[in-house]
């Protein structure tokens, strides 16, 4: 039989915060409750590395391609710059992380834009050429 948390997890959720503040411990789907709080965390750490993916491409192409720099590049980049930061300051234990977030990040934003611009994949560098206060800076603007 399947349980509530495989037939309505917004029930089963509204279900374990009612019983957490109930202090109701005993009744809880501890397993699963540990599963999800552990997701929430990694939802976290994945929304860092892809605002930092999108940031590194947007970079690599602005470089690579000014020819067809533009106000959404410019609007996207700047967009990343606004809310990485606001992310850290949300979720400061993934301070430690950056390092390992960064090199990941970079890689996937180096396949894409390959992928995006056609250029051959060692066109760009292969580690990332900024540091994070670089890429983060609003006055930064790299040049071919």
């Amino acid at each position: 039989m399947e349980s509530t948390y495989q037939q309505d997890f917004y029930s089963w959720a509204r279900q374990q915060a009612r019983l957490l503040r109930e202090s109701r411990f005993q009744e809880l789907d501890l397993s699963l409750l540990a599963e999800e709080v552990e997701d929430m965390g990694n939802r976290q750490y994945e929304q860092l590395e892809s605002r930092l993916e999108v940031l590194f491409m947007r970079l690599l192409k602005w470089v690579h391609q000014p020819a067809y720099q533009g106000a959404s590049w410019r609007r996207s980049i700047q967009e990343q710059r606004r809310k990485i930061p606001k992310h850290l300051r949300k979720n400061p234990g993934l301070k430690s992380s950056l390092p390992e977030i960064i090199v990941s990040a970079y890689e996937d934003a180096r396949q894409g834009a390959a992928d995006e611009t056609g250029l051959p994949l060692s066109s760009f560098p292969a580690s990332c050429p900024w540091s994070l206060e670089q890429a983060l800076d609003a006055d930064f603007w790299p040049m071919a």
